[in-house]
């Protein structure tokens, strides 16, 4: 049975067939199709998915390095290359099979490559099954400001196979998991009372299905951020920040739900010292992501390198900073700007429960 959630102007399909896109191409007409995939999807997850779609044998694949740190124009010129080689015209397919980075940049070069062809995500890893191609967000990171450059497109479809996910290791399933906290947090405050509760070793479709709905709610009220999409943003703007800093500092980075949790911290902090959320419930929420993630030692030296970060994240306004920050779990408010001095006293805060 094949489980939908309509977006604006898609739907995300949670199946193990692919009878969604199989239907989908049958009704469609494309001159050419293309798989964009990295080294890890070719070998893990490309025989899984053309196993499923025999039928599927008149296709190109383009295939670049895995990792955050290629998620830049370079590569994105070589995709760009490679659809002209191989004579892609309008009426061409990018199918986009990988995770976050996979989809964000796939998205990206399909939706500017000779004005934009169509493209569909099969997101495989749990964090881009849950939030990164969901939304119409595409984009590229440019002088280690994360997704600076991108655009609103969305996808023909969103394709989400769960069996994918028995390809990850624990720490990807890990840091994908931190999005779905902050659905949770966010949206829905029993959403989150379930997940303290789950064995990621036990965690099902429903879940997945569960943070999508979540999402997609959000983001069907406001496509382009304008207004309340932008409390998904809770945890990114330091988040981010550290992410950036460790993908140019660190020999083995953090992945985007490690930062992410860390921002998760701070950015709690900040909502109690700010916008009404109860201390009883920061420490909730401190004590449940520091068991779930590693915590992410740095010095007080750092924080200039990190409030630059944040300079130039997408949701400020002038020189100032804006937040998403909770008014109590399950409820969070958006444009909030904080000041630099309380910024930096969010960090001590993380950096105090190290000790």
């Amino acid at each position: 049975m094949i489980k939908e959630i309509k977006s604006n102007t898609y739907s995300v399909y949670f199946e193990r067939q692919f009878n969604a896109l199989r239907e989908f191409l049958n009704k469609n007409t494309y001159s050419k199709i293309f798989i964009l995939t990295d080294r890890n999807t070719s070998e893990h997850c490309l025989p899984v998915f053309t196993s499923s779609m025999p039928e599927l044998t008149a296709y190109d694949l383009i295939e670049i390095d895995p990792g955050e740190e290629n998620k830049n124009i370079d590569f994105c010129i070589g995709i760009w290359k490679m659809l002209l080689d191989f004579g892609a015209d309008r009426k061409s397919l990018l199918i986009n099979l990988g995770g976050g980075v996979i989809t964000d940049i796939g998205g990206f070069a399909a939706s500017t490559f000779k004005r934009g062809i169509d493209f569909i995500q099969i997101p495989t890893t749990l964090l881009s099954q849950v939030d990164a191609s969901v939304g119409g967000k595409t984009g590229i990171d440019m002088d280690g400001v994360k997704n600076i450059i991108g655009t609103f497109t969305q996808p023909k479809a969103v394709l989400i196979n769960s069996d994918f996910l028995a390809t990850l290791d624990e720490r990807q399933m890990v840091s994908g998991f931190a999005e779905m906290i902050k659905h949770g947090l966010i949206y829905d405050q029993s959403y989150f009372g379930e997940l303290q509760r789950v064995d990621l070793k036990e965690l099902n479709e429903d879940y997945i299905y569960r943070s999508v709905a979540i999402k997609n709610d959000v983001v069907t009220k406001d496509p382009t951020e304008k207004g309340l999409r932008k409390i998904l943003n809770f945890g990114h703007t330091i988040g981010h920040a550290v992410e950036s800093y460790s993908l140019a500092n660190d020999s083995f980075p953090l992945l985007h739900g490690e930062a992410i949790a860390v921002g998760m911290i701070c950015e709690a902090y900040l909502s109690h010292r700010h916008n009404g959320l109860s201390l009883e419930s920061l420490n909730e929420i401190r004590s449940y992501i520091m068991h779930l993630f590693p915590s992410y030692s740095f010095g007080e030296a750092i924080y200039e390198f990190l409030y630059t970060y944040m300079l130039n994240d997408k949701k400020n306004t002038g020189d100032k900073i804006g937040f998403a920050l909770l008014n109590k779990i399950g409820s969070c408010d958006f444009d909030l700007y904080i000041q630099k001095e309380q910024i930096f006293e969010s960090l001590d805060y993380y950096r105090s429960l190290l000790n």
